[in-house]
């Protein structure tokens, strides 16, 4: 067992809400709406997905849109934790899928069409490379702005000179595992001394290129997801950001801050099988969570519940609930994604945050959107909000290329306190 950290800052954005307790209530009543796909484009298809609220009114710079989701967030997560970083030993380490980097249509489009005008007027001869004048290289970021917001998909770096932090400065991009493994990552900063504190978590702003990619996997549901259920047609995407500030419990202790939890364990590991398709037997699943048991010095027995990855797609579901069913079978599977969508790089450290309100209320909220069990699954989510006592809870995250993340969070801080 290695020594767990404290959670003394932690703030989301989502579908679910701005603050705790709107969170909480949106997640045991599941009332959230759908947002209309046209706020990201005019001309996206007509899938569905759950908006961040400081976008649901429209876009007003959507080439940061990613950057002002994590900031909104980092700013909240540190006035919890009543915490000035520029003077201390920080990390930052944020997880996100494109960063927003893919919000650059309009700019290529525009410089498209500028040359083929230019080629138009030149008596169709492509002079757009000819010569060394710069104003003949019409790039697609030929505004300084346009350059600086493209830049700023890297969070971790630009979020760390916004708030002059000067120790280890980490953006992951790992896919749907980004937010887990940013958590996991900072944990280990501070077990290894090479920080005091460490802000970590993802964020993932929605724009029309994975909005489009994931339509054409044929794996969107125009209506409501329903994680696990037998008649389940496909995921909804989401946005958001969810930040944790972690420090050591000493550190914590020593200044009086809030300890809202521990994360107690972290493991990682990859099925090595298909770009998409988790592996059958969910290997790499297996070794997380082996990985993050036997980091937070646990029994499995020990777990009060399981926040699932859970996105409503057919393989997803098939592997995932089959393994808990099969290795895990009498401990209760929350699935949360029907209240935010997924929302990628943010999906592991939103539902680590979700885990521990969880564990702070003693209580697992329903899985809104299941109403059948699925024969090859054999799986039934909470069908109704249930009571917990034990102390620790499991959040699983799994991403294309084979990823897979587990960490364990926990608020049995009777040991420390």
């Amino acid at each position: 067992m290695k020594a767990p950290v404290a959670v003394t800052g932690m703030a989301s954005i989502s579908a679910a809400g701005i603050d705790m307790q709107s969170i909480w209530a949106t997640l045991t009543t599941g009332s959230n709406t759908l947002s209309h796909p046209s706020i990201l484009h005019k001309d996206t298809l007509a899938y569905p997905f759950f908006a961040a609220p400081i976008f649901s009114n429209g876009r007003r710079d959507s080439a940061c849109d990613t950057f002002n989701l994590a900031r909104l967030a980092m700013l909240a997560a540190l006035k919890d934790a009543s915490l000035d970083v520029s003077a201390q030993k920080t990390g930052i380490v944020l997880g996100t899928t494109a960063g927003s980097a893919l919000h650059f249509i309009e700019a290529y489009a525009q410089s498209r069409a500028l040359r083929i005008h230019n080629d138009e007027n030149n008596n169709g001869e492509n002079t757009t490379f000819q010569g060394n004048s710069s104003s003949q290289l019409q790039s697609p970021l030929s505004q300084p702005h346009d350059a600086d917001d493209y830049f700023k998909a890297n969070l971790a770096l630009h979020l760390g000179q916004s708030f002059n932090i000067k120790g280890p400065t980490i953006t992951l991009a790992n896919a749907c595992t980004s937010g887990a493994d940013a958590i996991g990552i900072g944990m280990e900063l501070l077990r290894q001394n090479e920080c005091d504190y460490v802000i970590c978590g993802g964020a993932d702003a929605l724009s029309l290129v994975p909005h489009t990619g994931f339509a054409r996997l044929m794996v969107y549901d125009e209506k409501h997801c329903r994680p696990f259920d037998a008649n389940r047609a496909g995921l909804n995407l989401g946005e958001g950001a969810a930040i944790m500030v972690l420090e050591r419990i000493e550190t914590a202790l020593a200044r009086k801050a809030p300890i809202h939890g521990l994360i107690s364990g972290y493991g990682s590991g990859s099925d090595a099988h298909h770009f998409t398709a988790p592996h059958p037997e969910a290997r790499g699943l297996l070794h997380a969570f082996e990985s993050a048991l036997s980091d937070a010095g646990l029994e499995s027995s020990q777990l009060a519940f399981i926040n699932a990855h859970g996105t409503a797609t057919q393989e997803n579901d098939k592997i995932e609930g089959a393994f808990f069913h099969k290795h895990l079978p009498e401990i209760p599977v929350w699935a949360s994604k029907a209240i935010t969508g997924h929302t990628l790089g943010a999906a592991g450290a939103l539902e680590a945050i979700f885990s521990l309100l969880a564990l702070q209320k003693n209580s697992v909220p329903k899985s809104y959107g299941f109403t059948e069990i699925d024969p090859k699954i054999l799986l039934s989510p909470t069908l109704a909000h249930t009571e917990i006592s034990k102390k620790y809870a499991l959040s699983t995250s799994l991403g294309f290329g084979g990823g897979n993340a587990a960490l364990i969070v926990s608020t049995d801080t009777s040991a420390f306190i």
